[in-house]
C-alpha cells in the first residue's frame, strides 16, 4: 500500500497466520521485545482453591437413621466441613535437591537477589514478616505493587522467598523487585527493552545485587544488528562478576527459532530451560543450538546451560491465593534460588568491586559438571543443556577455597 513501504510485519505469538504491522521509525520501537519470553507469555495461571467436603458414613442399617439425625445437626452447624490441604510443588524442590540444602541450614542468608518482573503483591500471607526493596519503572509507586495481568512477578517471588504453605528455595535472601513489565491490555505482560536494561542496571548499581533473576526475554539480535539494551546491561553485569540467571524462552517446538531468549544468550548469563514432573523437557522450552550473534559458544557457556522444573508449578498469586504456572520463567527462579544457596555456602564467590567474571566461570563449570543426565546423551544438548539441576552436587563441585 502507498506510504506503508517501510512497515514491517511480525507474526502474532498465538497464531502465525496473523501478523501485526510495526513501524520501526516510531520512537521507542524495539525489535523483538514483545513480552516476557520471546513473545510467549506463561500459560494462564489456574487458581488452586481450598476444597470443602461434607462427609457422612453409615456403618450399618440399624444405626443409619440415628446417624442421619446426628449428621443433620452437625451439618447445620458446619461441623462436618473439612478443609483439604492445598496442593504444593514440593516434588520440584526435592527433584533438584533444594530441600536437602534447606535442611542443612542453607536459606540464602546474606545473599542479595534482585528480580526484574511485573512487580509483587506483597500483602500475600506467604510474605508475612518479609522485607523488600521495590523499584517502580512502570509508575511512581514507592510501595510494592503488582502490574502483571496474572501476577507474574508475585508467582516468581513466591518460588524464591515464600514462607507460608510452601517455603521458597531461598527464603532468607535480601530481596529486591523491579517492576519493568506490565499488562499490555491484551492479556499479556510486556515492556520496553530499554526499561529492562535500566532495571538490570538498577539491580547492579543501586541494589548491589549478587544475583539478578530474569524470568523474561526477547528475540536476540542477529549478526550485524545493534545489541539490545537488556543484553548490554547483562553483559556489563556479568563482566563485573554479577550472576544473571535468565529464562531460555517458551517458543520451543516446530516454530522454535533456534536460539534462547535475550538476554539469556549473553555468554556468562545462565540460561534455563524447563522440565516436567516426569523428568522430560517441557514441550515449549526453547532450543539454544543457534548463535545469532555470529560467535561460536564454548563450554560451559553453551545455551541453555541447565534445565529445572517448570511445568505446573504452584506459587503465590494475587488475592492471597495460590496458582499454577508453567514456563521457563519458573525454572529460572529455581536456579537463581539454588545459586543463592551456593553463594551462602561459598561467600568468597560473591561479587565484589574487583570482580571480573572469573568466578562466574568457576560456578558455571561446576554447574556443567554437576548436572543430572535426563537421557540427553554425552555433553550438551540443545534442549536439555548440560542436564537437570542438582543443587547439592553443584555446591559439592565447587573447587575448595575458590574466590573472586
Amino acid at each position: 500500500m502507498e506510504g506503508l513501504d517501510h512497515v514491517e510485519y511480525l507474526p502474532e505469538p498465538t497464531d502465525k497466520n496473523i501478523v501485526s504491522a510495526v513501524d520501526p521509525a516510531v520512537v521507542g520501537h524495539q525489535v523483538g521485545w514483545r513480552s516476557e519470553v520471546m513473545g510467549w507469555a506463561p500459560l494462564p495461571a489456574e487458581p488452586i482453591v481450598r476444597t470443602r467436603r461434607r462427609a457422612l458414613t453409615a456403618t450399618n442399617i440399624m444405626g443409619f437413621a440415628v446417624l442421619v439425625s446426628i449428621g443433620m445437626l452437625l451439618w447445620q452447624n458446619d461441623l462436618l466441613i473439612v478443609d483439604l490441604p492445598l496442593e504444593d510443588s514440593e516434588w520440584a524442590f526435592e527433584t533438584i535437591g533444594v530441600r536437602e540444602l534447606n535442611q542443612q541450614g542453607l536459606t540464602g542468608e546474606g545473599v542479595r537477589v534482585c528480580m526484574v518482573d511485573t512487580g509483587i503483591e506483597f500483602d500475600h500471607d506467604a510474605f508475612d514478616g518479609k522485607s523488600i526493596q521495590f523499584h517502580d519503572m512502570i509508575g511512581t509507586s514507592t510501595e510494592p505493587r503488582e502490574y502483571g495481568v496474572i501476577a507474574h512477578g508475585t508467582l516468581m517471588a513466591g518460588i524464591l522467598i515464600a514462607d507460608e504453605h510452601q517455603s521458597g528455595v531461598a527464603p532468607n535472601v535480601t530481596f529486591a523487585m523491579v517492576a519493568a513489565l506490565q499488562d499490555d491490555g491484551s492479556g499479556k505482560n510486556s515492556g520496553l527493552e530499554s526499561d529492562v536494561g535500566d532495571a538490570i542496571r538498577w539491580c547492579q548499581f543501586e541494589f548491589e545485587a549478587d544475583i539478578i533473576s530474569l524470568s523474561l526475554g526477547g528475540t536476540p539480535s542477529m549478526m550485524n544488528e545493534r545489541e539490545g539494551d537488556s543484553v548490554s546491561a547483562t553483559r556489563q553485569a556479568t563482566d563485573n562478576g554479577i550472576y544473571v540467571v535468565a529464562a531460555a524462552g517458551n517458543d520451543g517446538g516446530p516454530d522454535d527459532d533456534g536460539d534462547v531468549a535475550a538476554p539469556g544468550n549473553v555468554p556468562r548469563a545462565i540460561s534455563v530451560g524447563a522440565t516436567t514432573r516426569s523428568g522430560g523437557i517441557w514441550e515449549n522450552s526453547s532450543v539454544g543450538m543457534r548463535n545469532g550473534d555470529g560467535f561460536t559458544r564454548q563450554s560451559p557457556h553453551l545455551k541453555p546451560e541447565i534445565v529445572a522444573p517448570g511445568h505446573q508449578i504452584i506459587s503465590t498469586g494475587n488475592d492471597n491465593r495460590w496458582y499454577t504456572s508453567s514456563g521457563t520463567s519458573d525454572s529460572t527462579v529455581f536456579v537463581a534460588g539454588a545459586l543463592a544457596l551456593l553463594l551462602e555456602a561459598n561467600p568468597l564467590l560473591r561479587p565484589n568491586s574487583q570482580s571480573d567474571g572469573s568466578c562466574i566461570d568457576i560456578v558455571k563449570e561446576a554447574l556443567m559438571t554437576s548436572a543430572q543426565s535426563i537421557g540427553q546423551g554425552e555433553g550438551h544438548h540443545p534442549y536439555a543443556g548440560y542436564g537437570l539441576l542438582d543443587a547439592q552436587k553443584w555446591i559439592d563441585s565447587i573447587p575448595s577455597e575458590s574466590s573472586c
